[in-house]
């Protein structure tokens, strides 16, 4: 396959990924995203309910912690894996592995904020900041995982 071909198909993922990524974080019914809060709802204590989703998991179940904790990281490791592949910059600097991490970690913190205060503008969701925390290790996480095939090709 041609570089440009390629180049194609990665940006078609790439925009899929994020189409159903912004599906589940604000029109999913199975996360209660169709119901509009009259009030805004936020986390702003960092490890909160990361804490309250750990203590209550038998209350809670398996399903509603793993959704909450591993969910948010496992949501972002596309973007972060795609980064270096859509933009030769991140690309060039993930040779030298930790150099590159830098702009992933920017870049998945920024759209998660983005994600977080559109769901606190239009109160669908809630702000938290464990998200934001999620969210990032995700996109670092599939940046890793970008680094680990790269260096197997």
């Amino acid at each position: 396959m041609n570089a440009e071909k390629g180049k194609f198909w990665h940006i078609l993922v790439f925009v899929l990924y994020l189409m159903a990524l912004c599906y589940f974080l604000f029109f999913a019914e199975m996360f209660g995203r169709t119901e509009c809060s009259r009030e805004y709802r936020y986390n702003l204590v960092l490890f909160k309910e990361i804490e309250r989703f750990i203590k209550n998991r038998h209350t809670l179940g398996f399903k509603a912690v793993f959704y909450n904790i591993a969910g948010n990281v496992i949501a972002f490791m596309p973007f972060g894996f795609y980064l270096p592949v859509l933009f030769k910059r991140i690309q060039g600097m993930s040779r030298r592995v930790f150099p590159g991490i830098f702009p992933v970690l920017l870049f998945s913190l920024l759209f998660s904020l983005s994600v977080e205060t559109i769901q606190l503008v239009f109160k669908v969701g809630s702000f938290d900041v464990d998200d934001l925390l999620l969210n990032t290790l995700g996109g670092i996480a599939g940046y890793l995982v970008y680094v680990v095939f790269r260096r197997k090709k």
